[in-house]
């Protein structure tokens, strides 16, 4: 006779509880591209995600773990992509990482559009390009030990302005197509002008500045 497992069959998500806490968290979202955190109160969440007061309490005891949820999965999503990151393929095709990216945004386009309309000076924003910061810079230091001291400057550089880039998109009326606009950012990010200035979103020539990968 076969043991049972002692915490039993692994249940699936129940999909009204995903629906509605996406709900939740996309009404969260539009609020803080709209006022101050310190200025949204549950009424207004239940009011821009037309649920009762009560079924956002049913998830949430507040504000703050509703902005700790969001934070918290954003962080963890994007950190996934940093760590997979290959910088030795990425300079010879940007558009792999950008591609990891898309799918993400793609995977829930909604949330993330309201998400890039938020201020940049948000509490946030701030802490979520901060922590994305610190895990780039992470990745530079290990895969570039040669340029270890400049890994700080390349993760602001990188950080900052694709976060720019993404919510520029996000905010234009008329988008380019996601998979253009991503071979752009990748571009500058890795061959600067001269690579956004080619029209294959490459550069033919090497980096100006040497770059090893061996780690020697």
């Amino acid at each position: 006779m076969k043991r049972k497992e002692e915490n039993g069959p692994e249940k699936k998500p129940d999909r009204r509880v995903l629906r509605t806490k996406r709900a939740i968290r996309n009404a969260f979202a539009t609020l803080l591209s709209e006022k101050d955190l310190n200025a949204i109160t549950i009424k207004d969440i239940s009011d821009v995600a037309d649920i009762n007061r009560k079924t956002v309490y049913n998830y949430y005891a507040g504000i703050h773990e509703i902005l700790d949820e969001i934070e918290n999965e954003i962080i963890s999503v994007f950190e996934r992509v940093i760590r997979n990151i290959d910088l030795g393929k990425s300079f010879e095709n940007p558009r792999l990482i950008f591609e990891s990216l898309n799918e993400i945004i793609d995977s829930d386009m909604e949330f993330y559009s309201r998400f890039m309309k938020i201020d940049a000076n948000s509490h946030l924003v701030r802490k979520i390009v901060s922590s994305l910061k610190t895990k780039v810079r992470e990745t530079l230091a290990e895969q570039l030990p040669a340029a270890e001291d400049r890994s700080g400057l390349a993760a602001d550089f990188i950080t900052s302005g694709m976060v720019s880039a993404y919510q520029c998109w996000f905010n234009s009326r008329n988008r380019r197509p996601l998979s253009e606009f991503s071979r752009d950012v990748g571009a500058l990010v890795f061959y600067g002008i001269s690579g956004l200035l080619n029209e294959n979103g490459t550069s033919e020539r090497k980096p100006p500045f040497a770059v090893d990968f061996s780690g020697r």
